[in-house]
């Protein structure tokens, strides 16, 4: 016999009430002041402002402190199978004109800020990679699963878990880098992305595979590449290092401390030598840490700078080292940039702002003495919505430097 529990239902403090009308996704543990009962993971909670009016429902997670993600807020509504194909439509709608036979790699879904909070959802040509940040979606995957195979028709469709609830999954019989749908895969998924092919390795790479949030980054430098030695600092498998050589760069060196990253850089140009420019293109790697091997004295210069680290502020104590040493980085980065290079300097920090992170760059630049113009910032693109500010990570600024 099936015991039916109460709706569970929450009452939480007079900021995180204005908060969530204000648009936040995120109710936290300390926010909670009352509850009618202890909650299952994944379940609805209806949340209940001051008066006793309905202000949100969302999923509920025992096991964070983040402890409700909220799916709606506003006028109470019945999250049925149609609520979801339709919220599943949206995020869809905004990526219409991505999908191209020379752009087959982008974001479907990318969690809160598309309406899906702690579910992300990338796109690999015929491969599909799920991406989940809370134990609230385990007993909703299936169901997840049957709308996008309805609706994307994928040859497969691949679960990635966030590390820390990696554990709980193994629990619910889940496991990072399980195949969830279709066939298994045995070698990483190849890719278009602006024509340039790549692989993605959606078994057991970063994120879900590759770093699909700087393709308009690695567009850009693709353009400002031509006849130019170009260093990639953090590297990783190579993008901006390839785009520069399909814009024409005289050389390309990737810079990263992980060899199975360099590997993959050479891989990637591999895929790409029936592109001229590509074939033409030298290409170095070098395997250091990029800190140390930047602070030594070095002939070598280069006419384009790529610095594009790992987040540095993973909290918020960290920010102010976080923005000292991308100061640092610049710092050593322009002993190596002849006069008339191009700096690029991204961020993907979020708990240094934009503003903070475009302030310290230029400041670094002003410190060197040095002449420079700042050509363009970029945010997020299209497929990397950031509806709120905790979402708001990606940050890039281009600097041309005269002398």
């Amino acid at each position: 016999m099936t015991i039916k529990l109460p709706a569970l239902k929450l009452r939480i403090t007079p900021p995180a009430e204005s908060a969530v009308r204000d648009g936040h996704p995120w109710i936290f543990s300390n926010s909670i002041t009352k509850q009618n009962r202890d909650g299952v993971s994944g379940e609805y909670a209806v949340v209940y402002d001051r008066n006793n009016e309905f202000l949100c429902i969302g999923l509920y997670d025992p096991f964070s402190p983040l402890r409700v993600r909220v799916l709606h807020a506003g006028k109470p509504i019945t999250l049925d199978g149609a609520w979801w194909r339709a919220r599943f439509e949206r995020a869809l709608r905004l990526r219409t004109d991505l999908a191209t036979p020379q752009t087959t790699g982008f974001r479907y879904c990318n969690g809160e800020s598309d309406g899906w909070p702690g579910f992300v959802l990338d796109r690999y040509d015929t491969t599909l990679v799920i991406k989940l940040y809370s134990t609230a979606w385990f007993s909703h995957l299936n169901r997840l699963l049957e709308l996008i195979v309805d609706r994307l028709a994928p040859e497969s469709i691949v679960l990635r878990l966030s590390r820390n609830i990696q554990q709980t999954a193994e629990e619910a019989g889940l496991a990072d880098g399980q195949v969830s749908f279709g066939p298994p895969i045995q070698k990483p998924v190849t890719f278009f992305e602006n024509g340039l092919l790549f692989h993605a390795d959606v078994i057991r790479g970063q994120k879900t595979g590759f770093f699909l949030d700087q393709r308009e980054n690695r567009k850009k430098v693709q353009g400002l590449a031509e006849h130019r030695d170009v260093l990639n600092v953090f590297s990783f498998a190579g993008g901006f290092s390839l785009y520069a050589a399909a814009g024409g760069a005289r050389s390309a060196t990737d810079l990263d401390i992980s060899r199975h990253a360099l590997e993959q850089a050479k891989q990637n140009f591999g895929l790409n030598q029936s592109d001229s420019n590509v074939a033409r293109c030298e290409h170095y790697v070098i395997q250091a840490d990029a800190f140390e091997w930047l602070e030594n004295p070095s002939p070598a210069s280069y006419d384009l700078i790529v610095l594009d680290p790992p987040s540095m502020a993973k909290k918020e104590i960290e920010r102010t080292e976080a923005i000292r040493a991308y100061g640092h980085l610049v710092k050593q980065a322009l002993l190596r940039l002849r006069k008339q290079g191009i700096l690029v300097a991204a961020s993907c920090s979020a708990h240094v702002s934009a503003e903070e992170f475009f302030e310290a760059i230029q400041a670094a630049i002003r410190r060197s003495r040095r002449t420079f113009e700042v050509l363009k910032t970029t945010r997020h693109p299209q497929d990397h919505p950031a509806a709120f500010r905790e979402a708001s990570y990606l940050k890039c600024l281009y600097a041309r430097i005269s002398d």
